[in-house]
């Protein structure tokens, strides 16, 4: 995929993209797997959108909206789909979307066994400001600013 190459991005708002952006999710993000219901009450306070290839869903995003805190975006891509410029394509969709809604800081946060989502973060200018682990899992998220 080039730069000027651009995949159909759709928002999550039917069972369709809703349970493939579940899909992703929760392949990228098995520590901490989300059920349906869950991902529609997100989808009402959060940015939810996936990416499609010849038809097939490739990644997802998220974009936590700035309240008192800083915005969160998170693009994920299936690992067979990565380095295609996928994520790429993602990550800037999203960022423009926090910057519309006002966000001076940009946060993200990557699963700590996702090396290529760290790599990808540190790429695009993310720091490490904070790792933790969620009650009952082993592995830690890793919260980064953007630079």
């Amino acid at each position: 995929m080039t730069d000027l190459e651009f995949v159909p991005v759709r928002p999550v708002g039917s069972e369709e993209t809703l349970l493939d952006w579940q899909h992703i999710h929760n392949l990228i993000i098995p520590t901490d797997p989300l059920s349906a219901d869950e991902i529609a009450v997100r989808a009402q306070r959060n940015i939810l959108e996936v990416a499609y290839a010849d038809g097939v869903a490739v990644g997802c995003s998220t974009v936590r909206p700035p309240t008192s805190d800083p915005a969160t975006v998170i693009a994920r891509v299936l690992p067979g789909k990565r380095r295609q410029g996928f994520g790429q394509q993602l990550y800037h969709r999203g960022l423009a979307k926090a910057r519309e809604l006002g966000a001076q800081v940009i946060h993200t946060v990557v699963l700590a066994s996702n090396d290529d989502g760290l790599r990808f973060a540190r790429h695009h200018g993310f720091v490490e400001i904070e790792r933790y682990v969620l009650p009952g899992d082993t592995v830690a998220f890793v919260d980064l600013r953007l630079a």
